[in-house]
């Protein structure tokens, strides 16, 4: 350095970025690429390219909804002669039957609850898993292990590895989107974080309402205002890499902010039901107080997966006078209301799916955390049953009008072709043309997966 003369600042700057430049790495250190969300190749050609996920919130009873038992109506109010697990109350009674009629629907035949009328008429486009099996009685653990594949918090929602894996096709909008119903799940918003990848592939939530998306709103006097204050940001950050090499971090929350700008028109759009015909509108039973809130969740799954979202969670709607499905009293009740709230509107989603030629490249997933005990909790609820429960998939290479699995002839245990979380989340990463042991992501000293060490792929589900 003879000769040379430098600054104290300046040799700080070059030697190690500075202290400031250190801590804003820090800051930034979640975004490792220029463009984390940039589309990305499969491992080979998917099925399917988008994923809806109706989740219902506290777990269907699966002998009220999909997996008839004759057997409950012939034992009615005798004792289940089996072994009776650890519930979650322990609150347990007689065998309990069910209060609603199944009929065999469609081609297939395969029988629906009368809760589900609307869905009954889609039963040929369903494969309908009566063989689910899980690892947790309770919600936030059972909700942790659906949607992140491991029963504590912290691990990456099976959103987050769709769109890591997958990218983002959508310039405008985000690749994992969260439509809030006005209750989030037990366990809260990590059902839907990022864990260890970076955070760029986290949920967005959707709120309900005019601004669905918080700080999106444009607080400049106009678009021209706020864009020259990009440019500026543009210039800044450019000024910032050539002095300091390489910044990929910068240039990826670069990236994000720019997104922001573009959903500030994108969202708006999106959020203007206004533009679907009315027939549209009716077959999401936009037009009734009792299917509007989870229609109009349903109709903008589609309108996103549409504009190339990849993965889409719609929440159970709150029902006023009864909890989600989660009847441990008053099952009637509950389950009737709650049906009602969302059958309407899925089979509207399906039928609009299909008839726009959406349905084969769209993976539609239904179900809760759990099942419900065969037995009475109480004198008319049923308890958390993890041990056979069922779930149903369509459309994204599945085949439809298809069985897979059993359960007793209580609707107890899983006792054909059981069906784990893990071998779930294996189907759905094949159907979007990802191996589930080749999607890893190195943390902790380990390559991490979504799927652990475990995961078979459901196969005679598949087209």
């Amino acid at each position: 350095m003879t000769g040379a003369t430098i600054s104290r600042r300046r040799l700080l700057w070059r030697a190690a970025n500075g202290f400031a430049g250190l801590a804003f790495t820090a800051l930034a250190a979640e975004d490792t690429k220029t463009n984390p969300l940039a589309p990305r190749r499969p491992h080979f050609e998917g099925r399917a390219r988008s994923v809806i996920f109706l989740y219902m919130d506290g777990g269907p009873s699966q002998m009220d909804t999909f997996d008839p038992k004759p057997r409950l109506d012939q034992d009615h109010g005798k004792p289940l002669p089996m072994k009776i697990p650890t519930t979650q109350f322990n609150d347990n009674g007689n065998i309990m039957r069910s209060p609603w009629e199944f009929r065999r629907h469609g081609q297939s035949g395969i029988p629906v609850s009368s809760l589900f009328p609307h869905v009954a008429g889609c039963v040929d486009d369903l494969a309908i898993v009566r063989s689910m099996v899980a690892d947790h009685s309770e919600h936030t653990a059972a909700n942790y292990l659906l949607h992140t594949g491991f029963g504590q918090q912290g691990r990456p929602s099976m959103g987050a590895w769709a769109i890591y894996g997958l990218g983002v096709e959508s310039r405008n909008l985000p690749g994992f989107v969260v439509l809030d119903s006005g209750v989030i799940p037990a366990g809260g918003m990590d059902n839907f974080g990022s864990g260890f990848l970076p955070a760029s592939y986290q949920g967005t939530l959707f709120r309900r309402g005019p601004v669905p998306v918080a700080n999106v709103e444009r607080r400049e006097a106009s678009a021209a205002e706020q864009e020259r204050k990009l440019q500026l940001l543009r210039r800044l950050n450019q000024g910032l890499t050539d002095r300091m090499g390489a910044a990929t971090e910068i240039d990826a929350m670069a990236a994000n902010f720019e997104l922001a700008f573009r959903m500030q028109s994108a969202v708006p759009e999106l959020n203007d039901l206004g533009k679907e015909s009315p027939a549209t509108r009716a077959l999401y039973g936009l037009d009734d107080k009792a299917t509007e809130a989870f229609g109009r969740q349903c109709l903008l799954a589609r309108r996103l997966v549409e504009r190339g979202v990849r993965f889409v969670q719609c929440l159970t709607p709150p029902v006023r006078g009864v909890d989600r499905w989660d009847q441990h009293g008053k099952l009637f009740q509950g389950h009737t209301g709650n049906a009602l709230a969302v059958d309407k509107p899925i089979a509207g989603l399906l039928k609009d799916l299909k008839s726009r030629g959406l349905l084969n490249q769209t993976l539609v997933i239904w179900g809760g955390e759990f099942g419900r005990t065969p037995m009475s909790q109480g004198q008319d609820g049923r308890d958390h049953n993890p041990f056979g429960y069922t779930m149903w998939l369509a459309g994204g290479g599945v085949r439809g009008g298809v069985i897979h699995g059993a359960t007793d002839e209580f609707g107890y245990y899983a006792v054909e072709n059981p069906v784990h979380i893990h071998d779930l989340h294996a189907t759905m990463l094949h159907l979007l043309g990802m191996n589930h042991k080749q999607l890893t992501f190195r943390y902790g000293g380990r390559d991490m997966r979504l799927t652990d060490v475990h995961g078979e792929i459901v196969r005679s589900i598949l087209l």
